[in-house]
């Protein structure tokens, strides 16, 4: 019996020494850590700001965007007429994927403003070879992508601004497709069309 009672205090004391132990460790100035958070003053430095401002002409690695023709479209302040790099075949044909990818479910894979949302009830958007769309400038369809218009959204943070333009060759490629003459042909490939009589 006296061995229980032994038993029962001391494990009362260790219970007891454990939870003293243990709140002895939480302090209040472990939960109010002696940091600075971003716009919060500080009386360290003189201006009383606990940041201090960037360095003049710095640039954040990787965001040095010194081509505005390829990072806005824009040539002045105007929609840009010209592409900022040579259109080649990959290009188009990386063009084509992203539009399968990214455009096709509004705006379809020909560009008629028949994709599969729209066909659920989603707003249709203006077919590519609308007679205004096809007299915009490249610029137009680059800024649309990258600011958003009515109701689409924008593309900036989904779609590479190279992948952008990539966009921009293709519809331009959707465009011609609809609306090519035999004149648009070129000479050595025409013998290889079938002429449909009407």
């Amino acid at each position: 019996m006296v061995k229980q009672l032994r038993h029962g205090r001391l494990g009362r004391l260790l219970g007891a020494s454990a939870l003293l132990l243990t709140v002895a460790a939480c302090r209040q100035d472990m939960h109010d850590q002696p940091k600075y958070r971003g716009l919060r003053s500080s009386d360290f430095f003189v201006d009383g700001q606990s940041a201090r401002p960037i360095v003049a002409n710095t640039v954040a690695r990787g965001h040095l965007n010194e081509d505005a023709l390829l990072m806005t479209g824009k040539q002045g302040q105007d929609d840009a007429t010209v592409f900022p790099f040579p259109v080649t075949d990959q290009v188009m044909a990386r063009g084509r994927e992203r539009v399968d990818i990214y455009c096709s479910p509004c705006h379809g894979r020909t560009g008629n403003g028949d994709g599969m949302v729209v066909r659920r009830g989603y707003r249709k958007p203006t077919s590519f070879h609308d007679d205004r769309l096809r007299a915009q400038a490249d610029g137009y369809f680059f800024d649309v992508m990258t600011n958003g218009f009515g109701a689409m959204p924008d593309y900036a943070a989904q779609v590479p601004v190279r992948d952008r333009w990539a966009i921009v060759a293709y519809i331009r490629a959707l465009q011609l497709s609809q609306h090519a003459t035999l004149a648009d042909v070129p000479p050595a490939v025409r013998p290889q069309l079938q002429v449909v009589s009407p």
